[in-house]
């Protein structure tokens, strides 16, 4: 949803300045300009869109408040070190070199300077989308903040897991607005609301279209934590897929990553229950018709390695998961799972490995069994 909804003045955006005092006393009257209108095109794209562009789902104004200060930071350490002076074309090179000095300052936490690396990772991901640079970066550095943690980085624990599939319900985002749909979608969704409230046709009202949610969503999360999906796999990933009566994934060969065979992924009832309510639903919205993806963006673009991380950000929200995760590591906590419960062979044909070499990975005992078993030793 966009927050951004007017300037402040000529130097504020939602009460955040697009040209910090500091910042000022470097520069001349020319270069405030530019960089105040630099500023401006980024916090209104962070407001807007920057959590998930695909979706349209931008971040708070308090985040962003924190982030574009960090930011200003970022762009004068530049301009005094990395630079001939004021400009506004950084690097991916300066912003691995900048994390780095910020990891031998004594006077600042870990947890800080993970919060700078979180907001390059923004500012580059606006350079990307919005200005059309070729970016993708991954910083060089990390910042562990949860050096207690059982368990990798890479992957989640079974109460992650856990967490992951209540989080996704409690996001439960709404079927489209009464008033935001056409007319042939509004008389589609009143039958699909007729049907799961037990109601006539002619008694659904706007009460109870705002009370329903959707499942496209959890369909998403939960095909993920059974499938392992990649990204690239939800992106290409068709209703032909989808076997609900067997509770598997038939994926043909020419759609599956990385290998040259046609699989069947198991699937648990619960998620193909969540599927089939999917796919009910699915049928209701127009931008689906004449197409064969199972999933599409709200813009009807098949989801990208981007908009599957910016989803898995928001479910992370509704979580008490305080790190770092990407929607591979869904997938490296499936491998992991399933080779313990069912060892390497299942784990090769439930993640779709071409060479048994690569599952060779998860040939190992999750931390939290390896303490159980040291209990009972």
């Amino acid at each position: 949803m966009s927050r951004y909804k007017s300037q402040d003045g000529e130097g504020m955006v939602q009460g955040i300045p697009t040209a910090t005092q500091p910042s000022k006393v470097e520069l001349n009257e020319k270069q405030i300009t530019d960089y105040q209108h630099h500023r401006k095109r980024m916090l209104k794209w962070c407001l807007n869109l920057g959590k998930d562009p695909d979706e349209a789902v931008g971040y708070s104004e308090d985040t962003i408040r924190v982030r574009a200060g960090h930011i200003d930071r970022f762009y004068r350490w530049v301009w005094n070190n990395a630079s001939d002076g004021y400009t506004t074309q950084v690097t991916e090179e300066q912003a691995d070199q900048y994390l780095k000095e910020l990891a031998y300052r004594d006077d600042l936490s870990r947890s800080t300077a993970n919060k700078y690396k979180k907001a390059l990772q923004m500012l580059f991901k606006w350079r990307s989308h919005d200005l059309g640079e070729d970016h993708d970066w991954e910083p060089a550095l990390t910042f562990s903040t949860n050096d207690t943690s059982s368990q990798p980085r890479d992957y989640l624990s079974r109460d992650e897991r856990k967490q992951l599939r209540e989080g996704v319900l409690e996001l439960g985002d709404e079927i489209p607005s009464y008033k935001s749909v056409t007319p042939e979608e509004r008389r589609r969704i009143k039958k699909l609301l007729a049907v799961r409230l037990s109601k006539p046709l002619n008694e659904i009202g706007k009460d109870d279209w705002k009370e329903e949610r959707s499942w496209k969503y959890p369909s998403m999360i939960y095909t993920t934590l059974d499938a392992g999906l990649r990204p690239i796999e939800v992106g290409r990933a068709t209703t032909d897929w989808v076997d609900i009566d067997n509770a598997v994934l038939r994926i043909p060969k020419d759609e599956s990553s990385k290998n040259r065979e046609n699989w069947t992924v198991a699937l648990g009832e619960q998620t193909a229950d969540v599927l089939d309510r999917w796919l009910t639903e699915r049928q209701t919205y127009t931008r689906y018709d004449g197409r064969d993806e199972l999933w599409l963006t709200r813009r009807g673009n098949p989801y990208s390695s981007s908009s599957c991380n910016g989803l898995l950000r928001r479910v992370l929200e509704y979580t008490d998961i305080d790190r770092d995760v990407t929607w591979y590591s869904i997938r490296h906590s499936v491998g992991t799972y399933m080779s313990a419960e069912a060892g390497l062979g299942a784990t090769q044909q439930q993640l779709r490995h071409k060479s048994s070499q690569t599952t060779l990975k998860y040939d190992q005992a999750p931390p939290e069994e390896r303490r159980d078993a040291l209990d009972r030793m």
